[in-house]
């Protein structure tokens, strides 16, 4: 361990791709270190001279002075003549860098470029907290001191894709709103700035739909759940679940945006819907009572295609929509089994009017008369591979999960594309190879420098078909992850090198340097009390 720890030291400090070893995860794309050091303290004040556009980004960082370091800074309107200020500035590019920003520090004041409407002034602020110097911060339990000094540098940083997303299932294991704003903040503090909120399964619907109240006073809650592994097939006979109001969600929506995280959620169909069924059993072909699933896998009864089903569906999403004020509205699309449809005349007698060719294509029907509707209420769908087969929804995003080939085609036929394939994205796998001193996991293995090496826009794409890779996203399902901490555990540091992949440019990206700078990093988990797994971290200060 010793010799492997001295390899790393080595090859960080005199790697090629090395441009700074200041605690910036994600590695800024150009920075450069100066002499010198800015004093900050409580008489260090705000300059915001052009309008209100960047007060609610300082609102954000002022609080989080308070709450870790004990004071807050003041505002005025003019730079000070004794120096020993932060202030903000429209920059000199042109528009549409919403992201971009500039971050000057020289030891009379710091500088902070960016657009008024866009996120670089938050994301400049997220790099200056983690400049900031972590042994002073007052959850750890030191005397907070009310002067330190933050290195003297300047950055010039933007990201290298436009969709950085984390996801989470809350279906299978649910979890409260103070975990979902604590796992935004988490999302935030990396850049990334879409949270994938997987609200309704066959194990629970975890979404409150006013026309529907059975959704959540029945589907919303199931008899027992599986305990330990898939094969053992062996369940307890506690009643679980749990739903989000529409208040609820009104709140996350808030916290997020002021974090520059746009919400997306997953209303799964027309697989994966029992909970569904198990509320209003008309919505299945064979219309027979049903249980919310206790167990993982793939179940045969889901949404029937008739008119009935697409009605609800859109009341559904008519009460989603009002919402969710982000573009994308995910309808999953996955792992739909056609056995029901086989045998129900209604689906055969719609396969022969609309002259479809086979079950597959009904589904692409089933999909592209959602995706109309939603198109008509200004929202585009996106769903997972599966919704590539029986042809493509002509206005619908693709999210690669089995493997890349999804995403590739989708490309290939000008579709907007999220990577987020099984290997190395999924965070519900081991990241260990030694699994006995794991948690129990759904199987895989996708270790730290796998997700670190990923790059979402596959060679095969030339270039005009690869400006359709939006960006990628880590997932984490919760059939084996029970609790917030297993959340954390199995996510982070992943996380945060899904997060360097999706910001920096290749050119720039160094798995040993991201290590070191994960170990000084690692003092930001610590003062959020984050549950992070320890496999990469080391005792380098």
């Amino acid at each position: 361990m010793r010799h492997f720890l001295l390899a790393i030291l080595f090859l960080a400090y005199n790697s090629p791709a090395q441009k700074s070893t200041l605690p910036i995860i994600p590695q800024p794309n150009e920075v450069s270190i100066k002499d010198g050091s800015f004093t900050v303290s409580p008489e260090t004040k705000i300059v915001l001279r052009h309008s209100e556009s960047f007060k609610a980004d300082i609102d954000w960082f002022n609080d989080y002075l308070e709450k870790n370091y004990g004071f807050r800074l003041e505002f005025i309107q003019s730079e000070s003549k004794m120096g020993n200020f932060i202030q903000f500035e429209y920059p000199d590019f042109e528009g549409g860098f919403k992201e971009n920003y500039h971050l000057d520090i020289n030891k009379a004041r710091i500088k902070i470029t960016a657009e008024g409407n866009g996120s670089g002034a938050f994301y400049a602020l997220q790099t200056l907290v983690q400049l900031l110097p972590p042994q002073q911060i007052k959850s750890l339990k030191v005397a907070p001191t009310k002067k330190f000094e933050v290195q003297c540098c300047y950055i010039e940083d933007r990201p290298r894709y436009q969709w950085r997303g984390m996801h989470l299932d809350v279906c299978r294991h649910f979890f409260p709103v103070s975990f979902i704003k604590r796992y935004i903040d988490l999302i935030a503090a990396y850049k990334m700035n879409v949270f994938h909120w997987h609200l309704t399964e066959d194990q629970g619907w975890r979404i409150e739909i006013k026309k529907y109240p059975k959704l959540t006073s029945i589907g919303a809650w199931r008899s027992g759940t599986m305990v330990g592994s898939y094969k053992d097939k062996k369940y307890d006979t506690i009643r679980y679940g749990g739903f989000y109001t529409q208040d609820e969600i009104k709140d996350v929506i808030v916290y997020a945006t002021a974090r520059h995280i746009t919400v997306v959620p997953e209303i799964e169909m027309p697989g994966h819907s029992l909970a569904a069924v198990a509320a209003y059993p008309w919505l299945s072909c064979s219309g027979k009572p049903q249980e919310v699933a206790k167990g993982w896998g793939v179940f045969d009864d889901v949404y029937c295609t008739k008119d009935s089903t697409f009605q609800f569906l859109e009341d559904v999403l008519t009460e989603v929509i009002a919402l969710f004020p982000g573009k994308y509205i995910h309808i999953g699309g996955d792992e739909c089994p056609k056995t029901r449809w086989k045998t129900c005349p209604h689906c055969q007698t719609l396969i022969k009017k609309e002259k479809l060719k086979d079950e597959h294509e009904l589904q692409s029907y089933f999909i592209t008369r959602i995706e109309k509707f939603l198109n008509s209420k200004g929202k585009q769908i996106i769903g997972w591979d599966e919704i590539l087969e029986g042809g493509l929804a002509p206005n619908a995003a693709v999210m690669s999960w089995r493997g890349t080939e999804g995403g590739i085609a989708a490309a290939k036929q000008k579709h907007n594309v999220v990577m987020s394939p099984g290997k190395p994205c999924y965070f519900d796998h081991y990241q260990s190879k030694n699994k006995l001193t794991e948690p129990l996991a759904i199987g895989g293995f996708n270790p730290l420098d796998s997700v670190y090496n990923y790059n979402p826009s596959p060679k095969i794409l030339n270039e005009q078909e690869t400006q359709f890779i939006m960006g990628a996203q880590g997932n984490v399902w919760t059939e084996y992850i029970l609790n917030e901490k297993q959340v954390e555990y199995m996510a982070v540091p992943r996380m945060i090198a899904l997060a360097e992949v999706l910001w920096t440019l290749p050119e720039n990206k160094n798995f040993t340097n991201f290590v070191l700078r994960l170990n000084k990093n690692k003092f930001i988990l610590d003062m959020w009390q984050v549950n992070y797994a320890k496999h990469f971290i080391t005792k380098i200060k």
